[in-house]
């Protein structure tokens, strides 16, 4: 028998639901037309890529046509902001991209390449509001359109941005601008149709909500243009060309709408395990219970390097992170805790333990156990 593994790493990749697995399996060998022919089979293709696009606006509360499919999360934040910054620039409007120092870096390296502004967070790794409010002010007397990107849940430590009070100030002071929120951390917590309403473009990845890698939804509010990233065959109607991924659109249809069914009994469900899991573990948490989402627990432990914190949970089979998921895989200090101003010496030892739909109890009680012997087994060995 192989090992059980306790996997608190949702954060960076939740396992599939059943739903999506059944429901993508006919596309790999029964249902494989490609939706954009002109046969009957393509023709079904496509009926089955309306439905799935159906099934996605019903849980965004927006129209099947302001529904993108894309190629993920990355995908989606990379299209939102360079895509508006591109189709401002190529109508001689002057735009300035806008965001947050702890945004995750598919957003933060985004901004910083178009030479865009980085606003500072705050304590809880929010966007600090008053300097938002400075930077659109300015930009809206330069008469520069901002093209604003917050994300709705921080994807290191959970925290859940006040996206009403954003969108309140982006519209009040720059009323022409764009307004962007990658909500990939937030599609199992909140709820993604109030959050569409309040912004203009809203972008999610498949597998943070128990669907396939390689799958994103990009929300793109009727009459915002965007500049595509990808050209070529005119899918999605001009606005992300290539040939349709079928198996893993029908299957982030069924996620969605299995995650979306769920939502607030799972909330209920996972806040009970987080503050099981908090009242256990040895470690502080960095961000208030009321503050975050129930799915990511994020804690700083003293005197505890997290390399190798991490090293030891590994070999009892226990998946956690310090940080987000990078494509190395090797440490980096956390840029969400330096923008939240966590001294180094506490951030040394960050921990973030995320749940989701498979976690149990007893994968919490296993857990506690694990990180608290570990980190006192690294205590002991300190040097003096």
């Amino acid at each position: 028998m192989s090992p059980r593994v306790i996997y608190l790493d949702h954060a960076a990749t939740t396992p599939m639901r059943r739903e999506a697995i059944d429901a993508m399996k006919p596309y790999f060998d029964e249902q494989y037309a490609n939706p954009s022919g002109s046969h009957r089979f393509a023709r079904d293709a496509r009926r089955v890529l309306d439905e799935a696009r159906d099934e996605v606006a019903a849980v965004l509360g927006c129209k099947a046509g302001e529904v993108v499919f894309t190629g993920g999360g990355t995908e989606g934040d990379n299209a939102a902001i360079l895509g508006a910054i591109r189709y401002f620039e190529r109508r001689g409007i002057a735009a300035r991209a806008v965001c947050c120092a702890a945004e995750h870096h598919a957003v933060l390296h985004c901004v910083e390449h178009v030479e865009g502004i980085v606003v500072a967070a705050d304590e809880f790794g929010n966007i600090n509001l008053d300097e938002l409010t400075a930077v659109l002010t300015s930009l809206n007397e330069e008469n520069v359109v901002p093209v604003v990107s917050v994300m709705a849940v921080n994807n290191e430590t959970g925290t859940i941005a006040p996206m009403a009070e954003i969108a309140r100030i982006v519209r009040r002071y720059a009323p022409k601008a764009l307004l962007h929120t990658d909500a990939v951390q937030a599609a199992c917590w909140l709820d993604l149709a109030n959050l569409v309403s309040l912004v203009d473009v809203l972008t999610l990845s498949s597998h943070k909500f128990a669907g396939p890698k390689g799958v994103g939804v990009m929300y793109v509010q009727q009459g915002i243009t965007l500049e595509p990233l990808i050209l070529g065959g005119g899918q999605e109607r001009d606005r992300r060309s290539g040939t349709h991924n079928m198996a893993g659109i029908v299957a982030t249809a069924a996620a969605l709408t299995a995650t979306a069914a769920e939502r607030e009994a799972e909330w209920g469900r996972i806040a009970a395990l987080k503050t099981r899991l908090l009242a256990g573990i040895e470690a502080t948490a960095t961000i208030p219970f009321d503050r975050a989402v129930p799915g990511i627990v994020h804690v700083c432990a003293e005197g505890v390097e997290n390399e190798a914190l991490l090293f030891l949970l590994d070999e009892e089979n226990l998946c956690a992170s310090a940080a987000s998921a990078c494509a190395s895989g090797a440490m980096e200090p956390s840029h969400v805790l330096a923008a939240m101003g966590v001294p180094t010496n506490r951030a040394r030892g960050a921990l973030r333990l995320s749940l989701g739909h498979t976690t149990t109890t007893a994968d919490i009680d296993d857990a506690i156990r694990i990180v608290n012997t570990a980190a006192s087994r690294l205590r002991n060995h300190r040097p003096s």
